[in-house]
């Protein structure tokens, strides 16, 4: 209504001779104000209560300056006309007072058909007994003013009164949200929508960069429009990115069929996306001349002049050539880092063959530490979809059972969402349980769950108890029995081999199975042999397979007192074996270390070089003749930091120089192997099934 005074009042000075004197507007005083305040503007950080000051302050100016003019009976004919208009304004304005625009009824509409089924129509209240439900659908929508944003929340909050858990289904993320209370909003957005019920994030333009809400959101709606281009695009980029589950995203704009103004709105969002099609972006030269075409808004007489100068907004052929020549070297990075890319992959696959490491014998150790300390192992989290393979496991609270070590508290933290500001632990822990836990990427934002790995604090630890079994006994006092599918019967002797450095440093460490064909010690013409190298890597893949969980018929006792009785005489014939292999690899790896001791030696001494040429060039250019003429001219404590300067620095070079010629030394040291360990820590028998 305001800018329909402003129009009319517009085209009626229109009509006066340009040399008459034309009288200040009241409205035009105060439309900068009453506009609505705009990320962009240096006003968005204030608070609302502030803001309504400041904008009643500009009222009362405006007021003051807009008495009705008393030259001219013109002047005195627009004033009286625009005061009637304003009149039949508020009339207007009051009787339609609280009710919901056509956007926000289209958006209520979309609300009962995607999110809130049960919420009745607009003016009509839900049966009795009937509390309206969510489903886990979310959406954001995007705001241009402060003044919208207000609007928006009362009138949403009013219609959403009656549903269930209402006072928690609206968010507002705004220029004068707290950090503190942004990364809650963030965290309560991507969290799962069965365990926080929040709904609707009402935003204006401060979270249209930086932030990933795309976990379980992929609708959007724009009720007031930037014409701005790249301020569009970086607002669809909330949920339109990277790890977005859905297949589809919606961005979803409001046009007024009857509005002559919005077929400029349909052509700038078919130039974004063409501009987008062609150069992969928005490209700087097209988007100011959209921006200035749009600067001074859209009158009625305008729209197809604007219409053409958006569809004809494209670059000059000279720009056109530039831009032409970068995207060629944005293609050719892009290529590099396509192969880049590739062989990350590469290696990536390389580094898991080398370390052997599968999710199923990670998790089956992690359950079997688990165990061993009187816990339960980990148990797959059913998501009620039998199809689906279960990759979710729930973790036992170690520290909530009876006589549990005080000190697993602290590392089962590390499994609890991040603790809030200000909030005390022992609130934390109650209020946080500890969440569920995955051994691959879950491919989504979100931090429901903790991805488990090797360097995670509750694996080192719960790892730490098989390494320390080496060290407390002095024999070989663990054996196992596992069954496997092959027909032939298979002991395997495991060993470890460790190699020290200076002050009993742990240089290598490596375990050395030595496999073998098992015969009854009362059938053998000669002692246990190795397996060759390929009939060796079958018996490691079937004990591998062995070692994961799986049901099984139990082995006959007669079997098991055969093979513990034979236990002692396999040990003794494949320890010789065992030994043998132990010196070879440790030959290998001490070839290996001393390698590595020269090539970081060598590297340190580079550093040590380039450092002293830098404290030299440093100096000298401080004993310049120029600054030795302007000494006299600093101050004491400048004389004395200069001073203080140069005898560091000579102080340093002086260290450069013995660390040359002692450091390398040192480094090289570290490497040298001063002992090594061999000994047996594990027998395995592989029983066929049949047997």
């Amino acid at each position: 209504h305001r800018r329909t005074v402003q129009r009319q009042w517009d085209a009626a000075l229109a009509d006066v001779d340009g040399d008459a004197a034309r009288p200040k507007s009241s409205m035009s005083q105060l439309s900068l104000l009453t506009d609505g305040v705009d990320s962009d503007d240096d006003r968005a950080t204030l608070s609302e209560e502030e803001l309504h000051a400041e904008e009643d302050a500009a009222m009362e100016a405006a007021t003051r300056e807009s008495d009705a003019p008393t030259e001219g009976d013109l002047a005195r004919r627009l004033f009286a006309d625009e005061q009637l208009l304003l009149n039949e304004m508020t009339e207007i304005a009051e009787a339609s007072c609280g009710l919901p625009d056509a956007r926000v009824v289209a958006f209520v509409n979309w609300l009962r058909q995607h999110m809130c089924p049960d919420l009745p129509p607009l003016g009509k209240t839900a049966a009795k007994g009937l509390v309206p439900r969510w489903n886990d659908t979310r959406v954001i929508l995007f705001t241009e003013y402060d003044d919208t944003k207000r609007y928006l929340r009362e009138q949403l909050e009013g219609i959403l009164a009656g549903t269930d858990c209402a006072e928690n289904r609206i968010a507002v993320f705004h220029g004068p949200t707290p950090p503190a209370e942004r990364e809650q909003i963030k965290r309560a957005f991507n969290a799962d929508p069965k365990k926080h019920p929040v709904r609707i994030l009402i935003a204006t333009d401060a979270a249209r960069e930086g932030l990933n809400l795309q976990s379980h959101c992929w609708n959007l709606f724009h009720f007031d429009v930037p014409w701005n281009p790249s301020r569009m695009e970086q607002r669809n980029g909330r949920i339109d990115r990277k790890l977005q589950p859905s297949p589809e995203v919606y961005c979803h704009y409001f046009v007024y069929h009857q509005r002559p103004e919005d077929r400029v709105l349909q052509v700038l969002v078919r130039k974004t996306e063409n501009i987008k099609r062609e150069l992969g972006s928005l490209a700087q030269v097209v988007e100011s001349r959209l921006t200035k075409s749009l600067l001074r808004g859209i009158r009625h007489s305008d729209v197809e002049k604007l219409e053409r100068e958006i569809e004809e907004a494209n670059l000059d052929p000279a720009v056109s050539e530039t831009v032409q020549a970068e995207l060629e070297e944005v293609r050719d990075r892009r290529e590099q880092l396509v192969k880049q890319v590739d062989h990350l992959r590469t290696r990536l696959d390389a580094s898991k063959k080398w370390i052997n490491l599968s999710e199923d014998h990670f998790r089956a150790a992690i359950s079997c530490s688990l165990e061993l300390l009187g816990a339960e192992p980990l148990r797959p989290v059913s998501d009620g979809k039998s199809d689906v393979p279960l990759t979710q496991f729930r973790f036992p609270a170690l520290d909530q059972r009876a006589g549990a070590d005080s000190t697993w508290m602290t590392t089962m933290d590390t499994l609890r969402a991040p603790r809030e500001r200000d909030q005390k632990p022992w609130e934390w822990r109650r209020e946080s349980p500890i969440r569920d836990v995955v051994f691959e990427d879950t491919g989504t934002m979100t931090d429901e769950v903790v991805h488990l790995h090797l360097e995670h604090r509750i694996v080192q630890r719960l790892l730490g108890r098989f390494r320390a079994q080496g060290f407390i006994l002095h024999d070989l006092s663990r054996a196992c029995l596992a069954q496997t599918k092959d027909a032939i019967p298979r002991v395997v002797l495991i060993g470890r081999l460790c190699l020290y450095g200076p002050q009993a440093a742990r240089l290598h460490e490596e375990l050395i199975p030595v496999a073998a064909r098992w015969v009854e010690s009362s059938q053998r013409k000669q002692p246990l042999g190795p397996y060759g190298r390929e009939a060796e890597l079958k018996t490691i893949d079937l004990l591998e397979a062995a070692l994961l969980p799986q049901a099984g018929h139990p082995i006959a006792d007669p079997v098991q007192q055969r093979l513990q009785l034979s236990a002692p005489q396999d040990v003794q014939e494949l320890l010789p074996h065992l030994e043998e292999r132990g010196q070879e690899l440790a030959a290998e790896a001490t070839k290996k270390l001393l390698a590595r001791g020269e090539a970081e030696a060598e590297d340190m001494r580079q550093i040590l070089i380039d450092q002293r040429k830098r404290v030299v060039e440093t100096a000298e250019k401080h004993r310049s003749p120029q600054l030795t003429i302007a000494f006299e001219a600093f101050d004491e404590d400048e004389k004395r930091q200069l001073e203080s300067n140069q005898r560091h620095w000579d102080k340093r070079l002086l260290a450069i120089e013995h660390e040359l010629r002692d450091e390398p030394e040192r480094i090289r040291n570290q490497y040298q192997v001063q002992a090594m360990r061999i000994q047996p820590v594990g027998l395995v028998y592989l029983w066929p099934v049949t047997g």
